[in-house]
């Protein structure tokens, strides 16, 4: 069917290009070799105000990852809800208050989803990606737009920008990864410098998958046995081309995306009767944006920034009884449009005090063939007025956010009607020591998350009388660094974080007098008390440089629903008392070999905390080797990984058996 013309052939004359470049380099050596400089970079954990977690550069690149998905879960205080395989549905939770409480942006603006508010990492390759940072409460710049504010916790993705060395005007990046699952994946990725001011940059990567891996797992009341994921297979198409320009004082950059996928979902597996049921859920998606900034300072005492995004996105689900007798026929398309522009204007008024009045404008729809649908469109406005004051030891960030939602449907009668809130938020950081550097910092913010299309107007379910789904958060935390000059251990930073959050009126399912018909409600509050702990630190032994980071976090999460339930107090679902990361890289010469560990600890699979919900502890350990070899103006660099070492047998979700042990390997040519 689709993408039919893609044949093998390509890869083996990509591996042949390769080898060919690899004999004529070896062809021309002489007695005497100079090899390119090698330069290694440090980036520490962030110094933000607001609590922030960054992965970027040569950090990155190391991970033994596919998507933005995996390399999220090594930060700190973060759940990856990972319904199984490659092709799996991944959802991020910051902090424990909800996947839809997360802003997810894309090189500075946000991607949304008015239909569920959910964004699906899995989508977002690593092999364009120049950082991943995320934030707790909102990134500590004020100057910005106005839905950076709007979100209880948020993720932010920077590509690559085009960078030339002296003289040269086009960089060339061929890759190509393939190992277990029958994984191929290649990529490519082309940058031209027009004009000193003026660079171009387009990427391609297709990646297919079966997506069958065995997992092993033991009967209820029977024995262990092993069986084969089955309907996992994903093949997607990305397309990414920017534009990036440079101005007196300011800079611009366009950019459009383009995403096709076609995925089996594997479903849950059947634990009683293993391999009775066949899951053949399939979905289509398409998703397309173009999206263009505009950043220019007038003078010391004035700068504007403008932001503009549209967005076409399109998902078609089929679910056939006669191919799997556990679901119901379901044969749906839905259509997403946004129209999003946002305009930023920062005032200096001295050294120490700016000013920033932003708004930003958004409009959505959503088109469906559900019986009885409504086919609502959203209005959003939202006006930010935000402030900082920079005393040397003491700085103070504060915003005001005014959010105006308007709903309209085609039926009359049917829609939410207005919403409007105001929502504050006070940031504090102070330097005690002129000479140690440690900062102490904390933040109050009060949000809310409106209510879905789904929520409010989704057939026989969906309840337009629901109000937005507000958080309280609190934090507190330290921040200290420390460089040893001449020394074996020559770097340590340590940040830690304690916070206490509330979410009220928070949306949960509940059926009514018909089992099989459930609405929508404002019924539940969640308590949520943490700590997040980060450590970074660095060793030099000779030409040997060892770097790690290392990643803990404790968090009660408490569901204070009903206080007549029995279970009253209990753990939220798949939030996990204890987690952690670890991550340890080794560089010498052209080799580098990177170690990372990831750890969640026990869990519940709902909020009745009993041991029939109980949740086993779950851990990986992943390992890659690479060597960069460097040929006539150009390099190559070989990588092979092992992920999941010991095999071990886990489910990040109920009934979704995640693979054991797998290999890979990636071929990257820069030229």
């Amino acid at each position: 069917m689709y993408y039919s013309n893609f044949t093998f052939k390509g890869l083996l004359l990509f591996l042949v290009v390769i080898i060919a470049q690899i004999v004529n380099a070896q062809n021309k050596l002489d007695s005497i070799q100079t090899l390119k400089e090698v330069v290694i970079t440090k980036r520490p954990i962030s110094k933000d105000i607001i609590p922030a977690q960054t992965l970027g550069g040569q950090e990155l690149k190391r991970l033994s990852v596919v998507s933005v998905a995996d390399a999220i879960r090594y930060f700190a205080g973060v759940q990856i809800k990972d319904y199984g395989g490659i092709g799996g549905l991944k959802t991020v939770n910051i902090r424990g208050m909800g996947t839809q409480h997360v802003g997810v942006f894309y090189d500075g603006i946000q991607l949304g989803n008015a239909q569920n508010g959910q964004i699906d990492l899995g989508r977002f390759s690593m092999d364009n990606m120049e950082m991943l940072s995320v934030y707790n409460g909102q990134k500590s710049n004020i100057f910005q737009p106005a839905k950076d504010f709007a979100s209880a916790g948020s993720v932010y993705m920077t590509t690559r920008r085009p960078q030339f060395e002296e003289g040269k005007k086009n960089n060339l990046k061929l890759s190509l990864k393939g190992g277990s699952f029958e994984t191929i994946n290649p990529s490519a990725l082309w940058e031209h410098s027009f004009t000193n001011d003026i660079a171009i940059s387009l990427n391609a990567e297709y990646m297919y998958t079966s997506g069958k891996y065995k997992f092993s797992y033991e009967k209820k009341n029977g024995y262990d046995t092993t069986e084969v994921r089955q309907n996992g297979d994903v093949r997607a198409l990305r397309i990414e081309g920017g534009l990036y320009g440079k101005i007196k004082n300011g800079k611009w950059q366009g950019k459009l995306y383009y995403y096709d996928s076609e995925r089996g979902y594997p479903g849950a597996s059947v634990r009683e009767e293993p391999g009775k049921f066949k899951h053949e859920d399939r979905q289509w998606d398409r998703n397309f944006f173009a999206q263009t900034s505009f950043q220019k300072s007038f003078g010391r005492h004035y700068e504007l920034l403008l932001n503009g995004k549209y967005a076409y996105d399109y998902l078609h689900y089929l679910s056939d009884p006669r191919l799997d007798v556990t679901t119901m026929y379901v044969d749906n398309h839905y259509r997403q449009q946004e129209a999003y522009f946002s305009v930023a204007n920062k005032i200096n008024i001295s050294d120490w005090w700016r000013f920033n009045i932003v708004t930003d404008i958004q409009y959505n729809t959503l088109n469906a063939d559900l019986t009885n649908f409504v086919y609502p469109s959203r209005y959003t406005s939202l006006t930010a007025f935000a402030t900082d004051f920079d005393f040397d030891k003491l700085k103070i960030q504060g915003s005001l956010l005014y959010t105006y939602v308007h709903d309209e449907t085609k039926e009359a009668g049917s829609s939410a009607g207005d919403k409007n809130e105001w929502t504050p938020t006070i940031v504090a950081m102070y330097k005690p020591f002129d000479k140690t550097d440690l900062s102490i910092r904390g933040f109050y913010k009060k949000i809310f998350r409106m209510p879905t299309f789904n929520d409010l107007y989704y057939t026989f379910i969906g309840n337009k009388q629901l109000k937005p789904e507000y958080t309280t958060q609190y934090n507190l935390g330290i921040i200290y660094s420390r460089n040893f000059t001449g020394k074996i251990f020559n770097r340590f930073e340590v940040q830690v974080d304690g916070y206490f959050n509330k979410v009220d009126d928070k949306i949960i399912a509940m059926p009514t007098s018909n089992q099989f018909q459930w609405t929508m409600i404002n019924l539940g509050h969640v308590e949520i008390k943490g700590i997040d702990i980060a450590l970074q630190s660095g060793w030099q032994f000779g030409k040997v440089a060892i770097n790690s980071r290392l990643t803990y976090t404790y968090q009660k999460a408490q569901d204070f629903t009903d206080p007549s339930d029995n279970y009253y107090g209990g753990q939220i679902p798949y939030i996990p008392w204890h987690s952690g990361s670890a991550i340890i890289g080794t560089i010498y010469k052209d080799w580098d070999l990177n170690y990372s560990f990831i750890y969640t600890g026990k869990r519940y699979e709902s909020s009745a905390n009993i041991p029939e919900n109980y949740a086993q502890p779950w851990y990986t350990h992943d390992l890659s080797l690479s060597k960069v070899i460097p040929l006539r103006n150009s390099d190559l660099r070989i990588t092979a990984e092992v992920n999941n070492i010991f095999n071990q047998q886990y489910e990040v979700v109920q009934c979704y058996p995640m693979p054991g042990t797998n290999f890979k390997l990636k071929i990257n040519w820069t030229l």
